[in-house]
């Protein structure tokens, strides 16, 4: 394996290559500014048999091991005449590892800053934040994907906690596949999960050992001028370094959105049966004032 950067080198790519002003003080999009018109047509352009596939889980209402915080939902109906209906009502907290969501650029920080280096003393309230939350993305994220599967490059079934996804895979990977990761592009690593969950049913995926991604990848996101990480394993843990956010620092640091939790089964069976790893991907989060991030039902269009 190729040599991992130094806890020093890991730090200073948060510090000083961070995306702090690059699209100026108050802007609250962060990479998705590099998701041009010119992108979103290159998207379109992949669509050439209309196939869609859902990234997305479903709503998690049952509670277990693996869902301890389960989501409301309950319906009420009526009667209008002989006639009648039904409403009913949700109730969430998608953070963490049983929801589909996508994360605002304010969701976490370190000792240096929000994004953009905003302090989040000054920022939250409890109402919300007042600074880059999740409406800064209400038009819709609409790019290229590109899919790249770690589980078919190893020849094995899912990512395991002894051996997370380095930066260097990933570029490997990418060269197997004979694609390339470009600026705007939505990254999408499929490391197994559903297999990984069924070959280990009790196991709480983010409590360590947990199986995921390195923190090198932080760099390959960096270097590739990534806009948006859907991923369905998440930060391997512990790391290393010693940092609390390995990989979602590319939130606070980079500027780049975070799609938590995808379901990548069905679309990396996809990418094997169409031949191809790029698609057309579209992400549509809820737009609430002041949210952290939204439960999202991402579609590829292939």
């Amino acid at each position: 394996m190729p040599d991992l950067p130094t806890e020093a080198e890991m730090r200073a790519l948060f510090r000083e290559r961070n995306n702090w002003g690059r699209w100026g003080a108050d802007d609250d999009k962060g990479a998705i500014n590099l998701i041009t018109p010119e992108k979103r047509m290159q998207a379109t352009s992949l669509v050439r048999t209309g196939r869609t596939v859902s990234l997305s889980r479903f709503w998690p209402k049952v509670p277990g091991p693996l869902n301890p915080r389960p989501a409301d939902h309950f319906t009420q109906w009526f009667d209008r005449g002989a006639s009648g209906g039904a409403v009913d009502y949700y109730g969430i907290m998608y953070h963490g590892y049983s929801t589909t969501h996508i994360d605002a650029l304010c969701h976490v920080w370190d000792e240096h800053g929000m994004w953009n280096g905003r302090d989040f003393h000054n920022e939250f309230t409890p109402a919300g934040t007042k600074f880059a939350d999740i409406t800064a993305w209400q038009g819709g994220i609409v790019t290229r994907g590109v899919l790249l599967d770690v589980p078919k490059h190893r020849g094995t079934e899912f990512v395991t906690d002894d051996r997370p996804v380095t930066g260097p895979e990933l570029e490997a990977i990418a060269g197997a596949q004979g694609v390339e990761v470009t600026a705007g592009d939505a990254l999408i690593v499929y490391s197994g999960r559903e297999k990984w969950q069924a070959a280990n049913p009790t196991n709480y995926m983010g409590a360590p050992p947990s199986p995921g991604l390195h923190a090198s990848c932080s760099k390959f996101i960096r270097d590739h001028d990534v806009a948006l990480l859907g991923w369905d394993m998440m930060d391997a843990s512990p790391n290393e370094y010693g940092l609390a956010w390995p990989v979602h620092g590319v939130l606070y640091s980079f500027g780049v959105a975070l799609m938590d939790n995808s379901l990548l089964q069905p679309v990396a069976e996809a990418c094997a049966e169409e031949g191809r790893y790029e698609f057309m991907l579209m992400v549509l989060p809820l737009p609430v004032q002041g949210g952290t991030g939204s439960p999202v039902n991402p579609v590829a269009m292939f």
